[in-house]
């Protein structure tokens, strides 16, 4: 069993920086692929960024150059550094464990979420 927990979201101007972060339990982290989502009112979950075990990173092309996705395996934590924001990438974020990759990027969802952490970007 895996528990997440998300921290770092908040209300920013458009133009503007956050952090998230998503803080893993457990001491199979390492192992996993870790993945980001999104949901916007109204609007279906949507894939953002996933990282593997090793590190190679995949992303949404809607925010391909302005996010990064990390992580620290010391820390069992991975990050999501978003940069340039947008009034679009409004949504509730979510950490997902054990996401399935190809090399062309997302194949599945994994089985573990977090509770997610509202971020809002202003006009």
């Amino acid at each position: 069993q895996v528990q997440l927990v998300e921290s770092g979201g908040g209300l920013v101007q458009a133009g503007g920086s956050l952090r998230l972060s998503c803080a893993a339990s457990g001491r199979t982290f390492s192992r996993f692929a870790m993945g980001w989502f999104r949901q916007a009112p109204g609007k279906e979950r949507e894939f953002v960024a996933a990282i593997r075990s090793g590190g190679t990173t995949y992303y949404a092309d809607s925010v391909k150059g302005r996010f990064t996705i990390s992580r620290d395996n010391a820390k069992n934590t991975v990050y999501l550094q978003m940069n340039s924001l947008k009034p679009e990438d409004t949504a509730v974020y979510y950490c997902n464990a054990d996401v399935g990759l190809s090399s062309a990027g997302l194949l599945r969802r994994g089985d573990y979420w977090g509770q997610g952490t509202q971020v809002t970007v202003s006009s």
